[in-house]
């Protein structure tokens, strides 16, 4: 192919096309569409410096990604707004789903690239901190190709566009369980641990959790970016109000609990070895 001419443009630099992967293809489709969703952004300030002590006092800490889920997993539990979602078809409703599952993204790293995955837990509330911890912690070391949800993205990702967002469209409006099942009722997003946070999360869901890094006094923006054909602000705030009851109730108990069970073998251990 013959390059045109520019004025003032150096035909000798010259750059390259990188096609799109599959997980390149997959953030494609997921914003293509998010866009279709009214989102809107609440933001509470926490102070959560009790919480941060309670999990410092277990040498293996627990992630916040799990404290988070399980918090607003035992907040969605108790308001059933939390789990609905706003369907088209065949006329525009409401679906309320049942149980929580929860959608949480991470990177992964797949051929030498890197890209978004998202792995998704049911009923998080009625699970252990323990055992929310260790499923995060698998879903962020195990091998790509061993997860059967991450393979199932890849697949549909390598498929041809006009295929894979008619998967997408079934997937998300189609039937509500069937949403709930594979896409979650809601979601978390978070690259706290890199220093930096999302202010406006893009997402097919109806609530989408995000959070940004601790200052010294253990204070911390959360924010609930939510589809507003669901939701209102009033619920939203009241929800992140709930939230940082949750994380200084239940989750701080659960957290010194932990802690407690740690000395008390290590406690064991000594008597044994003295």
């Amino acid at each position: 192919m013959a390059w045109i001419p520019i004025p003032g443009v150096d035909p000798r630099i010259k750059g390259r096309w990188i096609g799109l992967s599959p997980q390149r293809r997959f953030v494609c489709d997921l914003l293509h569409f998010s866009r279709a969703v009214p989102s809107v952004p609440t933001q509470r300030r926490m102070q959560l410096a009790d919480v941060i002590e309670a999990r410092g006092r277990r040498p293996e800490r627990i992630s916040w990604c799990a404290i988070f889920i399980k918090a607003f997993a035992i907040v969605a539990a108790a308001r059933p707004e939390l789990r609905r979602c706003y369907l088209p078809l065949i006329w525009p409703h409401l679906y309320e789903h049942p149980i929580n599952v929860a959608s949480f993204s991470l990177e992964r790293l797949y051929r030498g690239e890197p890209g978004v995955f998202f792995a998704k837990i049911e009923r998080p509330e009625q699970r252990s901190l323990r055992d929310l911890d260790g499923l995060v912690r698998r879903y962020k070391s195990a091998p790509v190709e061993t997860v059967p949800s991450f393979m199932q993205a890849l697949w549909i990702s390598g498929l041809p566009r006009p295929l894979r967002r008619l998967i997408w469209a079934i997937g998300l409006y189609s039937d509500g369980a069937c949403r709930g099942h594979f896409f979650g009722t809601f979601g978390i997003s978070v690259v706290g641990s890199l220093g930096a946070a999302g202010l406006h999360i893009l997402s097919p869901l109806t609530t989408t959790l995000n959070y940004g890094t601790f200052a010294d006094d253990g204070g911390l923006d959360v924010r609930l970016t939510y589809d507003h054909r669901v939701l209102d602000g009033a619920p939203a705030a009241r929800a992140l109000a709930e939230l940082e009851q949750a994380l200084h109730g239940e989750i701080r108990r659960e957290l010194l609990d932990l802690a407690e069970d740690v000395e008390s073998v290590g406690g064991l251990l000594s008597e044994g070895v003295a």
